[in-house]
């Protein structure tokens, strides 16, 4: 519980800076925002920058392949540590690998299909963690197989682990469509 609310409080942190500071692309407020100002040079900020994209891409390319049923690049994408959390469409909160995990598990095996894209992406970067924020667009499907319109925004968490970008946190807003498409309650 104690590393869940750290990884909320960073973001809810990055969240209010940013805002604070506005989108930009120079590095000279981002390094004050990230608190990098002496651990990463403007190169280094950019390659980082570049890598949490990659990762990004990663978690949708992974997302989409648990929705057909393959579920190993979403175990490879995610750290697998007890600290790692999921807040999703469906509300509700799932905290830990072993949890996140079987959830993933559980959406694979049903092979619901459908595709969702990574759009309006903005990507900040520190020397260890950064977090992309994005709007989720696409299509997913009901338990009857027809297709559901989905477009909610998302925040990604990542933080290095062994030299990877691994992703600790998904987050995106509640989905009234799928719910009802789904026959889920809200959490």
């Amino acid at each position: 519980m104690k590393n869940l609310v750290l990884v909320l409080a960073v973001v809810c942190l990055f969240v209010a800076c940013s805002k604070e500071h506005g989108d930009h692309d120079d590095h000279d407020g981002h390094d004050k925002m990230m608190g990098n100002s002496a651990c990463c040079t403007p190169e280094q900020l950019k390659e980082n920058e570049a890598s949490i994209k990659t990762a990004n891409d990663q978690f949708y390319t992974a997302l989409n392949s648990m929705f057909v049923g393959e579920l190993e690049p979403m175990n490879e994408i995610w750290s697998h540590g007890e600290y790692v959390t999921i807040t999703g469409p469906f509300g509700g909160r799932l905290t830990g690998w072993d949890n996140v995990g079987a959830e993933f598990a559980k959406q694979s095996a049903m092979k619901f299909g459908g595709k969702v894209a990574c759009d309006e992406l903005h990507v900040y970067a520190g020397s260890d963690i950064g977090y992309t924020i994005c709007v989720e667009k696409g299509e997913n499907m009901s338990t009857e197989g027809k297709p559901v319109s989905v477009s909610h925004r998302a925040t990604n968490v990542f933080h290095m682990e062994d030299g990877k970008w691994k992703m600790v946190h998904h987050h995106t807003d509640i989905s009234p469509q799928l719910e009802a498409a789904r026959g889920i309650q809200n959490k």
